[in-house]
């Protein structure tokens, strides 16, 4: 049938790009590394823009603290500017990951790292990308209270990403996680504890999409 490959193990969704403008992922937890070769030489033949393998062992990564592995093939013209800013330097794994997402769906994208509000002032080197950016995603674990600040500071759509990072009562992320879906800023939109590849994905689409607007 159109539209997938049957691996027998897998149905490749090999029609997603098309579909929708991005290529599927690869997941790469709970499978063995022969079958993600398997996926990845199934997508790229049936000509996947890109391949991205999303927490990948010690045998397979490009980045190894985000645990990415990626063959960037066919990106699109980049068009459209994401800002991201994160609480802390132990967000940087989903941090690379919503970046390495957003660039391989073709945007450019600027980085702005631990700019958390413990310290608030080290958000003022950001200000000026995250005012001119089309989409801004603030990637925050602990109280997470960095994405009521921006979603306050920006006329562009705000993507927050509570991460896992913190102590006890942080609960895994839950807890920053509540804490931005309690936000005053009604430009905030949130995704699930950790999800990078979500937010890099949206945050591609709203980006490209103002500018072609």
């Amino acid at each position: 049938m159109a539209g997938f490959r049957d691996l027998g193990f897998a149905r490749v969704d090999t029609d997603r790009e098309r579909r929708q403008g991005a290529p599927e992922a690869i997941l790469a937890e709970g499978k063995a590394p022969e079958e993600i070769g398997a996926i990845a030489r199934a997508m790229l033949e049936d000509r996947a823009g890109s391949v991205l393998v999303t927490r990948a062992d010690a045998d397979a990564h490009e980045d190894a603290r985000a645990r990415l592995a990626w063959v960037a093939r066919g990106v699109p013209e980049t068009r459209g500017l994401v800002a991201i800013v994160s609480g802390g330097t132990s967000d940087l794994p989903v941090v690379t990951e919503t970046r390495v997402r957003a660039e391989l769906l073709g945007t450019s994208v600027v980085v702005h790292q631990d700019a958390g509000v413990a310290g608030l002032h080290r958000l003022e080197p950001a200000i000026e990308d995250i005012e001119r950016a089309d989409c801004v995603v603030v990637i925050a674990g602990q109280d997470a209270a960095l994405a009521s600040v921006v979603g306050g500071l920006v006329a562009a759509p705000v993507i927050g990403v509570p991460t896992s990072t913190g102590y006890g009562a942080a609960f895994g992320g839950v807890s920053a996680l509540l804490s931005m879906l309690s936000s005053c800023a009604a430009g905030l939109a949130v995704v699930n504890i950790d999800d990078g590849f979500g937010a890099g994905t949206i945050a591609a689409r709203i980006a490209r999409s103002a500018v072609a607007a």
